[in-house]
């Protein structure tokens, strides 16, 4: 089992809404508070991830937005521009004009060019070591395998020539789990915990990558003991809650119900947690993050998100 921090390259995916791009930068953080030099990536452009940083509109370029972390946001365009000046020789040219058009028309035509050029600048930054950790906010559960396996696709049907060199050293980098792993983001309810196994099956069916870990997001905190919901089941009771209201100058209902509240949504939500625990290879660790109560979002909460993914892997 390698910890999480010593590999090279780690994707992020989750179901949207369940606090991807937060766990992603929170990562990325947590690799750069610990000495490594690190970059973190957004491939969908939504602009979460500088607002993660409290920082300006990501670009293509990295960025130092912390003491040893870059961020920086992916551009198949401006990685095609790369690729063809480091491997073709074609110099940087201000447009590219018809050649991106032409790539555009190829990769219409041929699925999983333009994933070529996303998995395969990340890729390249880590074959390079330009950066100690490579953390990327990858594409949402529906779209992540595809984006894995491309490179997988692509050697399988080009068996000699430039592309065929180019996909090899990135299944290498991809298949080694000592290098690369897939981290998937759940919230402890139904639909999250359902596209989490299904992303888990397919990612161990349909591509090379190794499944590094589970992140279960906004985990409640036991409030109540067993003991304890017995007794607000006793204070519940017609006769004791009404005596309980009127030695309280008020209506203790509310106050009750907000207490069985908080221990049905406890307990549901641990229902799906269990559920989660058996479909998941029990080998794959599942880390577990406190629901954050609070509306503030920046870097007061990414510190916090940080300290606890922190005490979730002992460091």
């Amino acid at each position: 089992m390698v910890d999480l921090l010593d590999r090279r390259l780690l994707f992020v995916s989750g179901k949207g809404g369940v606090g991807k791009t937060t766990v992603a930068a929170a990562l990325a953080l947590l690799a750069a508070d610990h000495g490594k030099r690190t970059l973190v990536c957004e491939i969908d452009a939504k602009g979460d991830l500088a607002a993660s940083y409290e920082c300006d509109r990501l670009r293509y370029a990295p960025r130092e937005v912390h003491p040893r972390l870059w961020a920086m946001s992916m551009d198949t365009e401006e990685s095609l521009r790369e690729y063809l000046s480091l491997n073709l020789r074609i110099p940087m040219v201000g447009r590219i004009g018809p050649l991106a058009r032409a790539f555009e028309f190829v990769a219409t035509a041929a699925p999983g060019v333009k994933e070529i050029l996303t998995v395969g600048k990340l890729a390249y930054d880590v074959r390079e070591r330009r950066y100690d950790l490579v953390v990327v906010d990858a594409s949402a559960t529906g779209h992540i395998v595809g984006q894995l396996a491309a490179p997988q696709a692509i050697n399988t049907l080009v068996k000699v020539g430039l592309v065929r060199q180019q996909t090899g050293w990135m299944l290498d980098i991809l298949s080694d789990p000592a290098v690369t792993g897939l981290c998937i983001v759940a919230t402890p309810e139904e639909m999250p915990v359902a596209e989490t196994i299904d992303l888990a099956h397919r990612v161990r069916e349909e591509t090379t990558v190794d499944l590094a870990a589970v992140f279960v997001n906004r985990v409640l905190p036991e409030l109540f003991t067993r003991a304890e919901e017995e007794v607000f089941d006793r204070l519940c009771e017609p006769e004791t809650a009404g005596k309980l209201g009127a030695a309280a100058g008020g209506d203790a209902g509310p106050i009750l119900a907000a207490a069985r509240l908080a221990v049905t949504m406890r307990r549901t939500r641990s229902g799906h947690l269990e559920r989660l625990r058996q479909a998941v290879d029990p080998s794959v660790p599942m880390l577990y993050l406190p629901y954050l109560f609070t509306r503030a979002h920046g870097q007061r909460a990414l510190r916090q998100v940080a300290a606890a993914l922190a005490a979730e892997l002992g460091l």
